[in-house]
């Protein structure tokens, strides 16, 4: 049975991104990678679930639609802020400059 293994590895995927999430103290780009970890194991489990289950729906695909929209919306603050601050550190917002 694959289903498990395929499980597993979007379980392990899920700790790491929130492991890495937690960690991530002064990059807002370094949080970004960690939340895009994230949503991919997740994606992974949802799509492993679903094939064993043996129907195939568009879930999958409007996660992966949410998990897109996440991904532009977060580089477009990581741009906005770089361009106002000149740097991707989480320290430059409690500064007040942006």
């Amino acid at each position: 049975m694959w289903f498990f293994p395929v499980v597993g590895v979007g379980v392990i995927g899920v700790l790491i991104g929130s492991v890495c999430l937690m960690s991530q103290r002064k990059s807002l780009f370094g949080i970004l990678l960690s939340m895009e970890v994230f949503t991919l194991g997740i994606y992974i489990m949802i799509f492993s679930v679903v094939y064993f289950k043996s129907m195939l729906s568009s879930v999958c695909l409007v996660f992966l639609a949410f998990g897109v929209c996440e991904a532009a919306l977060g580089l477009s603050v990581l741009v906005s802020l770089v361009r106002v601050t000149g740097s991707d550190y989480v320290g430059g917002l409690v500064s007040g400059h942006f």
